[in-house]
């Protein structure tokens, strides 16, 4: 699996600039808000997902934006969906719960999982994500996380969670 020093290698290598702080294991949204004073920029909550027919997504969300399992499929294109059990988790993207992030993706070397991006997050200059490992945050901006999920063949669709797709519509 890809370490956090070969992340920074290649963000290195792609000309990223990168900023990284070291904290406490963070397993949840609510346990990062410990961290979101020293690090502007936008926040994340990293869903994996699985479909009916086995596909796999990486939902890449705005840590306040709303996520309506019901009808995320819809957006995707895909069957229903629910979340990817932690073993498949570690075997696609090498992470456990808590830790997956989009550098995860790096270690998805047969292009198993779909990377899909919040709006609503790239709104912001700077992102930050855990660095392979939950002890730490990394911050980029948002234009050079499109361009590192090119650079690892996992180029990422943008998805609008503020879409109501439960309304019927007008005839």
């Amino acid at each position: 699996m890809i370490t956090r020093d070969t992340l920074f290698e290649k963000l290195d290598m792609l000309g990223i600039a990168h900023r990284t702080m070291s904290h406490p294991p963070l397993f949840t949204v609510e346990d990062s808000k410990l961290v979101h004073d020293e690090l502007p920029g936008g926040h994340a909550k990293n869903l994996f997902l699985k479909d009916k027919k086995g596909q796999l997504f990486l939902l890449v969300a705005e840590q306040a934006s709303t996520v309506n399992m019901k009808t995320l499929h819809k957006q995707f294109g895909s069957a229903r969906l629910s979340f990817g059990k932690p073993e498949l988790l570690m075997d696609i993207l090498g992470m456990i719960p808590g830790a997956v992030n989009p550098f995860s993706v790096m270690n998805d070397s047969q292009g198993r999982c779909k990377v899909w991006l919040d709006k609503a997050l790239l709104v912001h200059e700077l992102v930050n994500f855990h660095p392979l490992e939950n002890t730490s945050t990394t911050t980029i901006t948002s234009k050079d996380l499109l361009r590192f999920l090119d650079a690892v063949d996992h180029p990422a669709d943008e998805i609008d969670l503020t879409l109501d797709l439960t309304a019927t519509p007008a005839a």
